[in-house]
């Protein structure tokens, strides 16, 4: 493949952006190489601006579920902007949005609109001090939850990426009341639970992890942490930012059958444009301005253009034939990598659920953050580029998420596993 085109404008983007890009991990410094620049997509390809042509799993993080440009969502972007692109004031649509999300998932009985996950979990855990009038905050090791300040502390996503524990310019009193757990270690929360529960505002968590690569919560997990939340009266939060509307309509909690607190979205409620909304049970919402005394605000929020391309999504999601179809390709996918990698003898472990799953480089079982970061990120590196030049676009990085979307065909599905047999013969040595 020839990238003469996006080499030069990462050469420009290094003169006025930070690294040249807008978001650390598309610099593709995990990878190597330099970034491809994407000039268009259709479906399940995006096109990059010396014209190669690439199978999509990274699905912009996740939100196109439906794949790129699909007409509806696209139709709805048109006519909402027809109409005007803000307004700071409100909409009949935003309400339309909302009332689709209360009524899809289950802890949610009312809920406010925000601009992206970071400012939709900063909100929620907000409120979750000013309900309990507690300041501790307990999280999970390789969980991300935005970039926030009280959140960056052993975080996922691009911070494992650059092997970074947390973040320069954040003050050690804004992480003070932030206590850090293992994933997937119940014994550990009970433990925290027991000496200083009745301190514990929120605990936090991505239902299934998907920021450290895909992690299952092990059996019994969920509703593990939901008992101890009731027992101390604790607000439970379940970050679904990723798992929103992807791992079923009512997400992640509708797939466990646990129901939390408070619930974060984004992705998805945005068909591909920047939103994130927080809601819960209506006693903790109530708590929130302008009828109660945790302020938040945003001239954006409930923008018509994201909320317009949320309501057309969230239509087509309805069906519920869509989670079949996902969960069958996503298997075909997956059933099929493992053939490919078993004819070259290197050592994956490969994370699934539902429409989201990680190949792990490594010959052990990741189950949380510290066997995640086992995995051979060079070996990934090798596999990244290799399906690269045969056209499929991976994450640039081992510690995320691949996304199969309703675009994605039989025949897509089987290139890809073509693609990925000679990639991982090309690595075994």
């Amino acid at each position: 493949m020839d990238f003469k085109r996006s080499v030069e404008l990462f050469s420009r983007a290094q003169q006025v952006i930070p690294g040249g890009v807008n978001s650390p991990v598309r610099a593709f410094a995990s990878v190597g190489g330099q970034p491809v620049f994407i000039s268009h997509g259709k479906g399940s390809r995006i096109y990059d601006e010396d014209g190669n042509s690439y199978i999509d799993y990274v699905c912009s993080w996740g939100p196109l579920i439906l794949g790129h440009a699909h007409p509806a969502v696209v139709d709805a972007v048109k006519s909402a902007a027809e109409n005007g692109t803000t307004f700071g004031a409100a909409t009949a649509l935003e309400v339309e949005l909302a009332e689709m999300i209360v009524e899809a998932v289950p802890s949610i009985e009312m809920v406010r609109l925000v601009n992206s996950g970071t400012e939709a979990l900063m909100s929620a855990i907000r409120l979750a001090r000013g309900f309990t009038g507690r300041d501790k905050v307990v999280k999970f090791e390789g969980c991300y939850h935005g970039h926030s300040d009280s959140l960056l502390a052993k975080a996922g996503s691009g911070i494992t990426t650059f092997g970074l524990p947390d973040s320069a310019g954040v003050p050690a009193s804004l992480t003070s009341d932030t206590i850090v757990l293992p994933y997937n270690d119940l014994e550990a929360v009970e433990k925290l639970a027991a000496s200083i529960g009745n301190e514990i505002a929120c605990i936090v968590l991505e239902p299934v992890a998907g920021n450290m690569g895909v992690v299952p919560p092990k059996a019994g997990y969920l509703q593990g942490i939901r008992d101890i939340c009731d027992r101390y009266g604790i607000v439970l939060i379940f970050d679904e930012v990723i798992t929103g509307f992807r791992l079923a309509y009512g997400g992640a909690q509708e797939l466990y059958g646990v129901t939390p607190d408070l619930t974060t979205l984004g992705k998805i409620i945005g068909g591909g444009l920047p939103v994130g909304a927080y809601g819960g049970r209506l006693e903790i919402m109530k708590y929130v301005a302008p009828v109660g005394p945790v302020y938040q605000a945003g001239t954006l929020s409930g923008n018509p253009l994201a909320v317009s391309a949320g309501i057309a999504t969230l239509k087509l999601l309805q069906n519920k034939k869509v989670y079949d179809t996902l969960l069958e390709r996503a298997n075909l996918l997956g059933q099929g990598l493992v053939s490919a990698v078993a004819d070259s003898g290197v050592a994956v472990q490969i994370n699934s659920v539902g429409s989201m799953m990680t190949v792990f480089f490594t010959d052990e079982s990741v189950t949380d953050y510290a066997s995640a970061k086992k995995a051979d990120t060079k070996r990934y590196a090798k596999f990244f580029q290799g399906m690269l030049q045969r056209g499929i676009y991976l994450a640039p990085s081992q510690f995320e998420a691949a996304f199969v979307s309703l675009a994605h065909s039989p025949q897509d599905i089987e290139d890809t596993i073509n693609a990925a047999r000679e990639t991982f013969a090309s690595i075994a040595e």
